[in-house]
């Protein structure tokens, strides 16, 4: 476990820690973030660990160094664990279609023509069907709507009310991903990477395949076990 040490003691720099503060406090100034937690260890020794800042623009509640974080991208690694886990016992193999599990998946299609002015657009058959593996692995040609690259697939998802990276609205992920389902892709399954709500679509997925919500799925089979004690599923 990590132990808390002087940088001298590990060979970094105490100076150039020190410059980890003023940075910290421009960012929260200039208005970049509300606040901020850093951490820096070097062969399990904590050399630095500060908390400045709120913990969030509204309440001006004083941020602590053991708050809670939203895990953004994080959960990905999570998420595939858990389709991993269940893969391990048999429940599909990684190159069947997720359309076997999701039916609104089968034929999907890919953009053809796009019209800026209302969103509107063509598409022609996909090349392929989209399986587990490609969901994994960024490759389904699924997008990601609001931090998407391309501007088309920005204003379709929008369009279409497609939830990207968080929301406080009461929606489940089966209503989301049931939305992602009948828009087109990027590409063919397997043509390109297209960094993508398809973990999104695995996290449908293991609900479908569990028989459980995939929290109650995350709380029994991964953070109880592992002593998670911090980490939830929202």
């Amino acid at each position: 476990f990590l132990v808390h040490a002087n940088g001298s003691e590990v060979g970094v720099s105490e100076e150039r820690l020190a410059r980890i503060d003023s940075m910290c406090l421009a960012a929260i100034e200039d208005g970049d973030i509300p606040g901020v937690v850093a951490l820096v260890a070097r062969n399990g020794k904590i050399v630095y660990h500060k908390a400045f800042g709120t913990s969030d623009a509204k309440s001006k509640r004083t941020l602590r160094r053991d708050d809670i974080f939203r895990m953004a991208s994080q959960t990905k690694a999570i998420t595939a664990t858990a389709v991993m886990m269940l893969w391990e016992e048999g429940k599909f193999g990684l190159d069947d279609p997720i359309s076997k599990f999701i039916p609104e998946f089968k034929n999907p299609t890919v953009l053809d023509g796009f019209r800026m002015a209302d969103s509107s657009y063509t598409t022609k058959p996909a090349a392929r069907e989209i399986t587990i593996r490609h969901l994994l692995s960024h490759t389904s040609g699924l997008g990601y709507g609001v931090i998407d690259g391309d501007e088309r697939f920005k204003a379709i998802y929008k369009k279409a009310g497609v939830t990207d990276l968080f929301t406080t609205e009461d929606i489940s992920i089966e209503e989301s991903v049931k939305k992602l389902a009948k828009l087109p892709l990027h590409h063919s399954p397997g043509d390109a990477f297209v960094y993508s709500e398809g973990l999104d679509v695995l996290g449908y997925l293991v609900e479908v395949v569990s028989g459980m919500s995939f929290s109650d799925f995350l709380q029994t089979r991964l953070f109880l076990p592992l002593g998670m004690n911090d980490t939830n599923f929202y």
